[in-house]
């Protein structure tokens, strides 16, 4: 169970139905970069899992994958898989057994951990030589209008109402004391075709949205809602959306 000693700040919990249906899906390259650099493939751990997404992804090169979180919410709604098997538990404490791990991965994540105590735990669950992998995605990129309104509603809209943790994210984790034997992952990106709802949904499971809704009464997403449909045309166009992927992998 997650370790009560710390405040572990729910924000998705709220609407994870929602973020389980909404989130950009990691492409298969990149769950299968990471079992290539894997030297066994017997466990996985995804820690801060959410909606199981990255623990699903590794199932096909693991004999199991535990993916852990502290949200309740989130765990009842993360999509099934016979060999994931989900522990709501802490980043820093997980409970999984020393030396169990051939990889640890952090999907969108990392920026709500305390970082030296989440490291200390993985190299204690990884087995030696395991691999740790920690990776979040930026603003996307649609249409350069499209893009100037979705910035505009990410840094003045409900900027205010990020979280501070999301910084670590704007400075793709570059910023994070990483503690083992770092080398570079390829580039990696997430590739969508979405059409306006499928874009408004997206950005309604953003966590400052909710903050936004609880302080005003009021859902943010309407204040860019014409401007957007503007920008994007006939709302059941298909545009192309991609999220560039940032990682730091390396070997305890």
């Amino acid at each position: 169970m997650y370790n009560m000693g710390m405040v572990f700040k729910d924000y998705f919990s709220g609407h994870s139905a929602e973020y389980a249906r909404s989130r950009p899906q990691y492409p298969p390259e990149l769950f299968e970069y990471l079992s290539s650099v894997a030297k066994e493939h017997e466990a996985a751990w995804d820690c801060g899992t959410g909606n199981g997404q990255a623990a699903v992804g590794l199932a096909p090169y693991f004999d199991r994958v535990v993916a852990t979180d502290p949200s309740a919410g989130q765990l009842r709604n993360a999509f099934r898989n016979a060999k994931v098997t989900y522990k709501q538990a802490s980043a820093e404490d997980s409970g999984l057994d020393s030396a169990s791990a051939d990889l640890v991965t952090v999907a969108q994540a990392l920026h709500w951990f305390d970082t030296v105590r989440f490291f200390e735990e993985a190299r204690r669950v990884l087995k030696p030589g395991g691999v740790v992998a920690v990776w979040a995605y930026t603003l996307c990129k649609v249409t350069p209008q499209v893009d100037t309104i979705v910035e505009d509603f990410y840094y003045n809209i409900v900027g205010p109402y990020w979280p501070p943790e999301r910084r670590l994210v704007e400075e793709k984790y570059l910023t994070v004391a990483f503690p083992f034997d770092e080398f570079k992952a390829p580039p990696f990106t997430i590739n969508l075709d979405w059409t306006l709802s499928d874009m408004m949904a997206y950005l309604q499971t953003w966590s400052p949205v909710r903050r936004y809704l609880e302080a005003h009464g009021t859902d943010p997403t309407e204040l860019i809602a014409e401007r957007l449909a503007d920008a994007w045309g006939e709302p059941h166009d298909r545009k192309h959306v991609v999220f560039p992927i940032e990682m730091r992998i390396g070997r305890s």
